[in-house]
């Protein structure tokens, strides 16, 4: 069995499509006009990002995830973390957080964006 696809509900669609593929490099598949947007990552997964007041109403309070949870990315190479990290910082505007350093078996770095989601960005580390 392998997790084909996610719905993430998100404060600003737009936001998050643009972070998924001008940062992420996911393609945009198909977008229900402000309601949802399909995305696929190239290797199998599908993300659908969804405005949440669409499906909780317009008064409904931005959803919260629990302590700890995040969007994990893995890359081949530490260039590669390196590269994204000065992307989202210069290029797309994220406050991209600490500089990648050594986390466990990886070599990565976390950020938050689309409101107060957590991303972590990785590649691993040789041993």
């Amino acid at each position: 069995m392998r997790l084909n696809h996610l719905d993430l509900h998100v404060r600003d669609l737009d936001e998050a499509v643009t972070l998924f593929t001008g940062s992420l490099g996911f393609a945009l598949v198909d977008r229900k006009a402000d309601a949802i947007a399909i995305l696929d990552d190239g290797e199998g997964f599908t993300l659908a990002v969804s405005d949440h007041t669409r499906f909780r109403g317009a008064g409904a309070a931005p959803p919260a995830y629990p302590d700890g949870f995040h969007l994990g990315f893995l890359v081949a190479e530490a260039a590669e973390v390196d590269a994204l990290h000065a992307r989202l910082s210069a290029v797309d505007g994220v406050d991209a957080g600490r500089p990648p350093r050594a986390m466990r078996q990886t070599y990565g770095f976390y950020f938050t964006a689309l409101g107060d989601l957590l991303f972590e960005i990785a590649c691993p580390r040789a041993a």
